[in-house]
């Protein structure tokens, strides 16, 4: 039998003297996200092109007002207003930082000039009037600017007798403007009495988290209240609250899903069906009234084709 030598592989060259070799690092880090709920690691590209739901948990992490925006209307539809509407300094504030100073921080972290974004938009070819808040601009907190750019998006409804929806997200009250923050409650109170007179409908939607003024106002005065899944939406915080009335609270009382079961939310909505939901609720409140799409003239229940339209 004859043998062959087994042939040699060119080695690599040698490193000069002296000279440290470095191992070739795979950085994974911002590829994937875990599930706080199951645990699952998810592609971060996945995520993102299931709006930020995880699929097998439902689990919603937050997204921003502009993902939210797209992901609701009609594509190129939106067109923003009041853009040039911004936080003034109406108390000199200055804690460990001088309030102007954070306003930069926070349109520098976010990217926004301010903690909503408002404007008009077109859903399955309906006009709305939109008011979406971003936690990441000062946690959502309504100062007197948040209140203004609200009130007008509401007052555009109300000129275009279009129907208002407004996303909430926010903690609250901003303490930095005092009593101009609080007045925003009143003020976007109002201007939702003055849309219910014209009998124009108004879906508010609330998501992770709703607390605070934002909640004690225009975010619990729908004509349809929404809220995604685990939602926390509350006025004070369960710690102050078991303080205060020196209760065991129960648990989950603050999530969208015990307040489901008690009357303040009308339906809980994924996101991932969100778009289809206020179609449905747009062509029974309001669309028909004003004759935005062709109603059936032959009913395939004749008992009910009078009704119809």
């Amino acid at each position: 039998m004859t043998h062959f030598a087994k042939p040699k592989l060119p080695s690599a060259p040698a490193a000069p003297a002296g000279t440290k070799t470095k191992k070739k690092k795979v950085t994974t880090e911002g590829l994937w996200t875990k599930c706080p709920v199951s645990g699952d690691i998810i592609f971060n590209k996945d995520l993102e092109a299931n709006h930020m739901v995880v699929p097998k948990s439902g689990y919603h992490f937050p997204i921003g007002c502009s993902e939210r925006i797209k992901s609701m209307v009609d594509e190129g539809s939106f067109e923003e207003f009041d853009a040039n509407v911004k936080s003034a300094d109406p108390l000199k504030f200055v804690d460990s930082a001088a309030y102007p100073d954070r306003i930069k921080k926070y349109e520098k972290e976010s990217g926004l000039n301010e903690a909503v974004l408002c404007g008009l938009a077109k859903i399955d070819g309906m006009e709305v009037s939109l008011a979406v808040m971003d936690f990441r601009f000062c946690g959502g907190a309504m100062g007197a600017a948040v209140g203004e750019k609200i009130t007008r998006a509401i007052e555009r409804a109300i000129k275009r007798k279009a129907p208002c929806i407004i996303v909430s997200s926010s903690g609250g009250a901003r303490m930095q403007e005092g009593i101009f923050s609080l007045m925003q409650m009143a003020k976007t109170s109002a201007a939702l009495g003055r849309l219910a007179e014209k009998k124009l409908p108004f879906i508010s939607i609330l998501t992770y988290p709703t607390t605070g003024g934002v909640t004690a106002s225009f975010a619990t005065l729908g004509d349809v209240i929404l809220a995604e899944p685990g939602a926390l939406i509350g006025f004070a915080g369960a710690r102050v609250i078991k303080e205060t009335t020196k209760q065991t609270l129960p648990p989950g009382f603050q999530t969208a899903e015990f307040l489901l079961k008690h009357g303040l939310v009308d339906q809980i909505v994924s996101r991932l069906e969100l778009r289809d939901r206020l179609i449905s609720l747009l062509q029974a409140l309001h669309a028909r009234k004003y004759h935005f799409h062709k109603v059936p003239t032959a009913s395939p229940f004749p008992s009910m084709a009078a009704s119809v339209g």
